[in-house]
């Protein structure tokens, strides 16, 4: 069984995989103040959970956006998985090539997408991830990561709305009826979801444009909630990134 982890801003998304099938995942806060006791203690608990023990992987592969973070958790899998785990960047084997002025500043997270998209569905193919961050990533026909775009993630964009108005309260990320409203709460989430969506057509069709033509894969959290008033997005594959760490997983074992 292979344990595979997405170290994010916000979340560390976890999955278990068995001959190439996710057969469980989970998420857990990140908190880069943890000790790796506590990090070991927490997967420990989540696994007896879901009735496995550690001794049940063979293999550890993370991505990761928090470089001060990585150290704890390479000592975590250590001692609690007795392996040594696999981080995704420089020289592991993706299957893809990095066509990014300085591939060092791309960050992980978008190459293990990007390989996941490609493998599923070949290219050309545009990602989008809705975290933290929302990140748009090319990969063309023959498998190169051309580039993309980022833009503060839907959240984001709600609390700093909230943070930098003195009567605008803090609302519940929600798409409602109308685009016209009578009351500050449902014009607000007009504001938000509906000019979010504006803002990812609009890219979309410039990629697209620049591509000439593309499949779009959306993961994330807000995926979902964006679809719904687009026809943009093709796939939602919640589980895009655990996949493509597998994949990464496979070709480097």
């Amino acid at each position: 069984m292979i344990f595979v982890l997405d170290v994010g801003n916000t979340n560390i998304k976890c999955g278990m995989f068995e001959d190439g099938v996710l057969i469980h995942s989970f998420r857990m806060a990140t908190d880069i103040e943890a000790t790796s006791d506590q990090f070991g203690i927490r997967m420990i608990d989540f696994f007896r959970y879901l009735g496995h023990v550690p001794r049940d992987i063979d293999g550890v592969i993370i991505s990761s956006v928090i470089p001060s973070i990585n150290y704890t958790l390479d000592h975590m899998v250590r001692e609690y998985f007795k392996k040594k785990p696999m981080f995704v960047g420089p020289g592991i084997k993706t299957g893809i090539n990095i066509k990014y002025d300085n591939p060092k500043e791309l960050g992980t997270d978008r190459i293990v997408n990007a390989v996941a998209a490609y493998e599923l569905f070949g290219g050309p193919v545009i990602t989008i991830d809705f975290g933290t961050a929302t990140s748009f990533g090319a990969i063309s026909k023959n498998g190169d990561f051309l580039g993309g775009a980022i833009c503060p993630g839907i959240k984001i964009t709600s609390e700093a709305l909230t943070v930098n108005t003195a009567r605008l309260p803090r609302i519940e990320l929600m798409r409602p009826e109308k685009t016209i409203n009578k009351s500050t709460v449902t014009a607000m989430q007009a504001g938000i979801i509906y000019g979010y969506v504006g803002q990812v057509q609009y890219i979309v069709g410039k990629m697209k444009s620049e591509m000439g033509g593309a499949k779009v894969v959306a993961t994330g959290g807000f995926s979902e909630l964006i679809a719904q008033e687009t026809d943009c997005i093709d796939e939602i594959i919640p589980t895009l990134t655990l996949i493509g760490l597998n994949k990464i997983y496979m070709k480097n074992c």
